[in-house]
């Protein structure tokens, strides 16, 4: 659905030039949820926006379904830019016009639809983000979950390919989050929407995307699955956002295992592995004991993983080593 071919982004900064995104190529695949995270300043931003042209290109093509929008004229840029919907961090809704009316907004701009079309395709879209009663409310009236669902719902309403999150849990509390994140997948899911949606908190990433790049200075330093990046982090930027993730600070749990007897390994599971009952079957074939110094159990979007720090000590410590190695498990000796 969106390809890169080399495209950078300067800007003239105090008569000097300021790099904001280095060349670079991206694909992002037809239905998938892509997304791109990294600090502030590190590109993410400028990186969605020249999607669709709010930020013009300094160099490079980009491609959208075929189309070379780097090439479109005012006119053709109009037409394209309504296969794209945008929802923002702070909602930008019309605070004089109705819920209804701010949904209808782009309808009415498009000129396409008569009073009594753009009036049933608000209600199924209101019906869809689960807002039909607060139509004739204003966003003042509106909890920020709500007025977020009144963007989602208003950057539907074109019948977008294309649908860009900029930030767009970034406002609201983690419950809100989660459900926001929730509609976006089933949105993703009964419509085959290709979304792309930047933050910059990982939690965002492993709930709701399929592949993820991480940004740093205008570059991306590290691409793939969600899965893989989340639970195999390469890059030290990476590592960071998942150690912030897990609340985890690595040189503190250093200190804390300095005085634990044995040797110190992390087990990483996934897909059905995580529920498999290894430690157990390897405890008993190898006389090795354990001890679990941390550990997680959750879900990459649909997928279940766990991550376990173990102390082992006793018994045949290589053997248990061995089998953790032939199961379907990732195996990390810290010590």
């Amino acid at each position: 659905m969106i390809d890169f071919e080399q495209v950078h982004k300067a800007y003239r900064v105090g008569g000097q030039s300021v790099t904001a995104l280095q060349p670079t190529d991206l694909h992002v695949a037809r239905g998938e949820v892509f997304g791109i995270i990294g600090h502030s300043g590190a590109g993410k931003s400028t990186l969605l926006r020249l999607i669709n042209r709010l930020e013009e290109p300094s160099g490079g093509r980009i491609v959208i379904d075929g189309e070379d929008v780097t090439q479109l004229d005012a006119k053709g840029l109009r037409q394209f830019r309504r296969q794209v919907g945008m929802i923002f961090q702070h909602f930008n809704l019309l605070s004089s016009k109705t819920v209804a009316d701010n949904v209808a907004l782009p309808l009415k701009l498009a000129g396409e639809l008569n009073r009594a079309q753009i009036k049933a395709r608000v209600a199924e879209l209101l019906a869809r983000v689960g807002l039909s009663e607060h139509a004739n409310k204003y966003p003042a009236q509106l909890s920020g979950g709500q007025k977020q669902r009144v963007g989602i719902a208003r950057a539907l309403s074109t019948r977008p390919k294309v649908l860009l999150c900029d930030e767009a849990t970034s406002a609201l509390d983690p419950q809100t989050t989660a459900s926001v994140l929730e509609l976006l997948t089933q949105i993703n899911r009964e419509l085959n929407l290709t979304i792309i949606l930047i933050t910059h908190e990982m939690d965002v990433i492993r709930r709701a995307c399929d592949r993820v790049a991480v940004m740093d200075t205008g570059v991306i330093v590290e691409l793939g699955a969600v899965t893989d990046v989340f639970l195999h982090p390469q890059h030290a930027t990476t590592r960071r956002f998942v150690r912030e993730d897990e609340q985890e600070d690595e040189g503190e749990q250093r200190d804390d295992f300095a005085h634990v007897e044995g040797r110190i390994v992390r087990l990483t599971f996934s897909g059905d592995a995580t529920y498999a009952p290894l430690l157990g079957s390897v405890a008993r074939e190898t006389g090795v004991d354990y001890s679990i110094l941390a550990g997680r159990i959750d879900r990459i979007k649909d997928t279940p993983y766990g991550q376990l720090t173990l102390a082992l000590t006793g018994g045949d410590i290589d053997a248990a080593l061995g089998c953790f190695t032939q199961a379907d498990v990732h195996l990390e000796v810290l010590r």
